[in-house]
C-alpha cells in the first residue's frame, strides 16, 4: 500500500504592519453642521419672537406653525451632518 505524502506546514508569517489610518473630515463638515445648527435654532427664535410680537413678517407669518417643522428640520439635518464628522 502507498503512502501518502506528509504534509509540510510552513512557519507562520505575521501579516505586515499597516501604518495607522488617520480618519479626518473635509473642514467644511464642521461649518456646514454648526451653520444648520445655528440656522435652525435662529429660525425658532424668529418665529417665537414674531408670533409674540404680533409684526407682519412675510415668509414667517405665512407658514404658521409650519415654522417650527422648518426650524426643527434644519437642526435634524444638522445632526445628520454630524454623523460624517470624524
Amino acid at each position: 500500500m502507498p503512502k501518502s505524502r506528509l504534509r509540510r506546514k510552513t512557519a507562520f508569517t505575521p501579516p505586515p504592519e499597516k501604518a495607522p489610518v488617520r480618519l479626518e473630515s473635509p473642514p467644511w463638515v464642521a461649518a456646514l453642521m454648526v451653520g444648520l445648527l445655528l440656522f435652525g435654532l435662529a429660525w425658532l427664535v424668529t418665529f417665537y419672537v414674531v408670533n409674540a410680537s404680533d409684526k407682519n413678517v412675510p415668509i414667517i407669518t405665512d407658514l404658521h406653525n409650519w415654522n417650527l417643522l422648518v426650524g426643527f428640520a434644519f437642526i435634524a439635518a444638522g445632526f445628520g451632518v454630524s454623523t460624517r464628522w470624524k
